[in-house]
């Protein structure tokens, strides 16, 4: 087959050639965002799932769908050690600078302007990481009281004003949400709830891993009056061989049932690895129809792939400590395993694991689905596990 004409495309946040299976949820929030447009009650929508089941393409193309409507977005992307209003307070300005060019809202939008140059030489003394170019000179009380909670929520109301005014809605696409901490996430939170209270269209569309939803709960004891929380996750079986089978028909190549088949068992549906299963099977594949053997013989390569790329780079942030956690979790299969059944398999006690476990969660790479409870955050983790630390000796090494 022509690597050159290979439709597959697998990639951190990379668009796949069909976005299968999320039609339903594009549509709900498609509807919440027009809602707030008019002035109408909607929750706001934090997306949770796993690894490689597509949430950040999820979000970029709602993204997508907003502003095709005349919605005003701004997407922003939270990584560790990165605080919530150096985020936001360049997104924010440009989306302040996008309003200022209605003239309905030019006015409401100039008064936003100041609130963030207030927002922003305020919060420099504590949030050393905040960048932003400043088009107006702050107005004095305005935004500029030093307290997060406080100047977020005045800020979003001026973006609310000049939104409203401009006939649209302000929406705030944040990925990798789990990674903001928590007192900043408090603060998110009750800025949106006064927007919500003054009616504002202001409104944000998350996404993170499964654990979001707790600390949201943690940060703010309203939180979940105030969000759904749809969970993202593998696709159906109808579902998944459609992600696998239109993008070969759109090239003039047909694959076979059997084949089809063999990449769902492989992948289990997750759309990440739909996209490294297809790219590869295409790739090794000498002529359509694409067999069953196809698949088989493009194996190796998609988990080597995996090794190199996705899992990898996860592994490389690890501790030889978290390694060894996550090794003694991969003993026990996919999970979830109790915290107990972990430290038995090491020879330790769970009190003794608590900082490294705290580590990985923070790190995103488990979570806790119930108390005592911890899973993979990275679907078939375990497995690469057990490549990558074969054996038992990893069980003795200190290093």
């Amino acid at each position: 087959m022509d690597p050159v004409r290979n439709p597959y495309a697998p990639g951190a946040g990379s668009p796949p050639p069909e976005l299968a299976g999320r039609s339903a949820i594009r549509r709900d929030v498609e509807i919440r965002l027009q809602r707030l447009r008019l002035g109408r009650p909607a929750k706001s929508v934090m997306l949770v799932g796993l690894r490689g089941v597509g949430k950040t393409v999820l979000l970029d193309q709602m993204r997508k769908d907003a502003e095709a409507h005349g919605i005003q977005t701004v997407r922003v992307e939270a990584p560790e050690h990165r605080s919530l209003p150096a985020l936001l307070a360049p997104a924010l300005r440009l989306a302040l600078l996008h309003l200022s060019k209605r003239d309905a809202a030019k006015d409401y939008a100039v008064r936003g302007l100041r609130a963030l140059a207030g927002f922003a030489g305020r919060l420099k003394l504590t949030y050393a990481d905040i960048e932003v170019g400043l088009d107006y000179a702050a107005e004095p009380g305005l935004a500029d009281n030093g307290d997060l909670e406080g100047d977020l929520t005045t800020l979003l109301q001026q973006v609310g004003v000049a939104a409203q005014a401009a006939e649209t809605a302000l929406v705030l696409f944040i990925d990798e949400l789990q990674y903001v901490e928590e007192a900043q996430l408090a603060a998110l939170v009750s800025a949106l709830h006064r927007c919500s209270q003054e009616q504002l269209p202001v409104t944000v569309v998350g996404a993170g891993l499964p654990q979001l939803r707790g600390r949201l709960g943690q940060a703010k004891s309203y939180a979940e009056r105030l969000f759904d929380f749809p969970e993202i996750g593998p696709l159906n079986a109808t579902d998944a061989a459609e992600a696998i089978v239109r993008p070969a028909e759109s090239e003039g190549v047909q694959i076979a049932e059997e084949a089809v088949a063999l990449i769902l068992e492989k992948t289990q549906g997750y759309p990440y690895f739909l996209q490294e299963w297809g790219k590869h099977t295409w790739d090794t594949a000498p002529q359509s129809p694409i067999q069953r053997q196809d698949v088989l013989n493009a194996s190796d390569e998609a988990i080597a792939a995996l090794d190199e790329s996705f899992f990898r780079v996860r592994f490389d942030r690890l501790t030889p400590a978290e390694k060894k956690y996550l090794r003694a979790m991969a003993d026990l299969g996919p999970g979830p395993h109790r915290s107990g059944d972990i430290a038995e398999v090491l020879g330790r006690t769970v009190s003794s694991l608590g900082p490294t476990r705290a580590g990985l969660i923070g790190k995103g790479m488990i979570w806790s689905p119930t108390h005592g409870d911890t899973a993979f955050t990275v679907p078939f983790f375990d497995a690469f596990m057990q490549r990558i630390m074969p054996g038992s000796a990893w069980k003795t090494n200190n290093g």
